[in-house]
């Protein structure tokens, strides 16, 4: 039986992969002299969207560390020029620098181009601000340089990168890079590394060849490998939360309605604004309180 994928699992793959094998990333990006770094998404934190991934690399004689900026893309996006708009501006508000902006593309998209640039005017045309960024469109990195260098941490990128012949040889050797240079079988990283590069393996194959992809899957350990990847269970325990979460809001939006009328509908979007821990409480308070005035009272509150 294939073993089912949650939604949506390739932003939480992307941020693991930079939080664990950031450096991984700048070389795929050029960038070899990497004598440390250090994963600092934690402490942006003056914006509502996150970066996926925040880098600071120090260099011998720099007063000051570098910074990249790590977006991930699923396919070409139109929210991406926005996206690393607010990302230089974030970083130079904090830091007073312009950082190092790269943008993984995983997949091409038919009539969609990658952005490496925008250009934003001011309405007077008084101010422009033009902005470039690193892309780099994974499909047409040749899978060989990726093997050839030797970094586990590019290893999972692999069965989306350009390559002849039949996918199973590539997937082959991945298996073989990733047992011989991570963690000892058994190890957690071990396991995320084989369960992020199947989950990857869903962008490149064809989905209505669900054989090739169980095939290419099983070169990885298979479901086995995937349900004892740490990084595949907070992907589920994720989704089934989500998935809690809405059925409740839902079931409090119906209590609402079922009390006080359709104008109790109106709270939808706040209601979606609220996490799963308030959920039961505000569940109890809607059954009982005297007004939906009351109700909106200890929502907003």
């Amino acid at each position: 039986m294939p073993l089912k994928t949650p939604i949506q699992p390739y932003d939480k793959c992307s941020k693991h992969m930079i939080q664990h094998y950031g450096n991984s990333i700048l070389r795929l990006a050029g960038v070899l002299d990497i004598p440390a770094w250090t994963p600092l998404q934690a402490e942006l934190v003056h914006i509502r969207r996150f970066p996926d991934g925040v880098l600071e690399v120090p260099y011998p004689g720099q007063s000051s560390p570098d910074i990249f900026i790590i977006e991930v893309a699923t396919d070409p996006d139109a929210r991406i020029p926005s996206q690393a708009v607010q990302d230089t501006a974030l970083v130079y508000l904090e830091r007073e620098i312009v950082p190092e902006v790269i943008v993984l593309f995983l997949r091409k998209k038919r009539h969609l181009k990658p952005a490496d640039s925008v250009t934003l005017r001011s309405r007077r045309g008084l101010t422009r601000w033009h902005l470039f960024w690193k892309a780099i469109k994974l499909w047409e990195v040749p899978a060989e340089e990726l093997i050839a260098l030797g970094d586990v941490g590019l290893l999972p990128w692999v069965p989306l990168a350009q390559f002849a012949g039949p996918p199973e040889r590539f997937v082959s050797r991945c298996r073989a890079r990733i047992d011989h240079q991570a963690p000892p079988l058994g190890h957690a990283e071990h396991q995320n590394l084989l369960a992020v590069t199947q989950l990857l393996l869903g962008l490149r194959s064809n989905q209505k060849n669900e054989p090739l992809l169980e095939r290419l899957r099983a070169l990885l350990g298979g479901r086995q490998a995937m349900m004892e990847s740490p990084i595949y269970q907070e992907i589920v325990e994720e989704s089934e939360r989500k998935g809690a979460t809405e059925g409740k809001r839902e079931m409090l939006l119906n209590i609402l309605v079922g009390r006080f009328g359709p104008a109790a509908k109106d709270l939808e979007l706040e209601l979606k604004a609220v996490e799963f821990d308030r959920l039961d409480d505000l569940g109890l308070f809607a059954a009982k309180c005297r007004n939906l005035a009351a109700f909106r009272k200890r929502l907003l509150s």
